[in-house]
């Protein structure tokens, strides 16, 4: 084969094989990476912490009011701004009467053209008075949103609260229901060895099948708070979530005392910064208004133009007189009205905050009390009620009713603990609310 001959086709097509295989592994090796990156992807759920980070970015009511304030960051850099200038154009003697010429709208071509430029200037104090009262409205904005975030991260707490009771009492009730399996095997036993009646075994199935439904109930209760959460976050209502695996600790006993919690709560709450602003802007109103008895000045300057050139220059002053008494005095009183208003407002929105701090502070406490009664007394008790009942089963000493009675007084004393748990977690996201902070 010289060297000009063309390289075989069979050669060329040779190496089609290998290079078909090695993309076929690299396309393999991408999908299996990205499989496992999703994979590797965690489910919100395990914490309450992790529906806190989604809701900061997605919730569509926090990002409307941030939004919303960052908007209204804006308001006092143009409230305060001096009023645009005006420019007027005077045509004189445009017909050229006593002039041999014809009509015209040319400024050269008429007798004279007037150019005004005006400025207006408020006067002293009243731009500072309307960029102030912006001021205090774009800081109530900002608290506003600042409670928005507050308002949703309780509901989440909330629904996570409940998320964990229903998660929790469906794998109790889980457990128990295996319990009463062997229970049954027990009584089923005896039953074969004639020392107990065919009716306990019956008994253990009823109560299996009452326990078998009641699951149905939680299982629901679960989903619906799943859903509830996943709504609170712009999830799809079915999205999967990980089962929770703890709750936020309790703050010790130091951190709720009630006098620092109102401190607190008059230095940070949202709420009470929210009205504190409106008061603020509406008695900067209220000086804006009081000025309104000084008149404003303006100021023009107007170059004369005859043929081609400017022939002349005017300088003009002029202020508004404030005469019309009767509606000014009714703006005041109008302005001191709101103010008496927000203030009120200010006020209620405290007394009403501190209200609800105590009324929340008292539902952690009793539902703490009612915890650790439950841990250190009812369940105890309980369990060791079910093991005498057990043994006394077991030796005939006791029936099998008394049995079932001390199982179902576990499954009642762990149900209330978290019942209890959960009141405790919702109570506290009511004082995290209230407070402004979490603790």
């Amino acid at each position: 084969m010289s060297p000009a001959s063309p390289v075989p086709v069979a050669r060329t097509l040779n190496l089609a094989p290998p290079l078909r295989r090695l993309a076929a592994a690299c396309l393999a090796a991408m999908t299996l990476a990205s499989g496992q990156a999703v994979a590797q992807t965690p489910l919100p759920g395990r914490s309450v912490d992790t529906f806190l980070e989604i809701a900061r970015e997605k919730s569509p009511d926090f990002a409307a009011m941030r939004l919303e304030a960052a908007a209204a960051r804006e308001r006092p850099a143009y409230a305060g701004a001096l009023p645009d200038p005006t420019f007027r154009m005077e045509l004189m003697d445009v017909t050229n009467a006593g002039m041999e010429a014809n009509p015209s709208l040319n400024p050269s071509k008429i007798g004279a053209t007037k150019y005004t430029v005006m400025q207006m200037l408020p006067w002293f104090g009243k731009r500072d008075a309307m960029r102030e009262a912006a001021e205090a409205d774009a800081q109530s904005v900002a608290s506003r949103a600042d409670l928005m975030w507050l308002e949703v991260a309780m509901r989440i707490k909330s629904a996570y609260a409940q998320y964990y009771l229903a998660s929790e009492n469906e794998r109790l009730t889980r457990e128990v229901l295996a319990l009463m399996a062997q229970l049954e095997s027990v009584a089923q036993a005896r039953y074969a060895g004639g020392l107990a009646a065919q009716q306990d075994a019956i008994r253990a199935q009823v109560e299996q099948t009452t326990m078998r439904t009641d699951l149905v109930m939680i299982e629901a209760e679960r989903r619906r708070a799943a859903a509830r959460l996943n709504a609170l976050v712009a999830r799809p209502a079915s999205a999967p979530l990980a089962p929770p695996e703890r709750i936020r600790p309790l703050p010790p006993t130091a951190r709720l005392q009630v006098a620092d919690l109102e401190e607190r709560a008059r230095a940070k709450s949202p709420l009470i910064a929210v009205e504190e602003a409106r008061a603020r802007s509406a008695g900067k109103m209220v000086e804006l208004t009081d000025l309104e008895r000084y008149p404003d000045l303006s100021v023009g300057i107007s170059p004369i133009q005859m043929g081609n050139r400017i022939a002349e220059w005017e300088i003009m002053f002029e202020v508004n007189i404030p005469l019309q008494q009767d509606r000014r005095r009714a703006k005041e009183r109008e302005a001191r009205g709101m103010l008496e208003a927000a203030r009120a407002k200010r006020d209620a929105a405290a007394t009403s905050t501190l209200g609800e701090l105590s009324e929340s502070l008292a539902g952690l406490e009793a539902a703490r009390n009612t915890q650790a009664l439950v841990e250190s007394s009812l369940l105890p008790q309980a369990e060791l009620t079910f093991q005498s009942a057990l043994a006394g089963y077991e030796n005939a000493k006791v029936d099998f009713a008394t049995l079932l009675d001390a199982q179902r007084q576990i499954l009642r004393a762990k149900v209330e603990r978290l019942k209890a748990q959960a009141e405790a977690q919702m109570r506290l996201a009511e004082i995290e609310r209230i407070v402004g902070e979490d603790l």
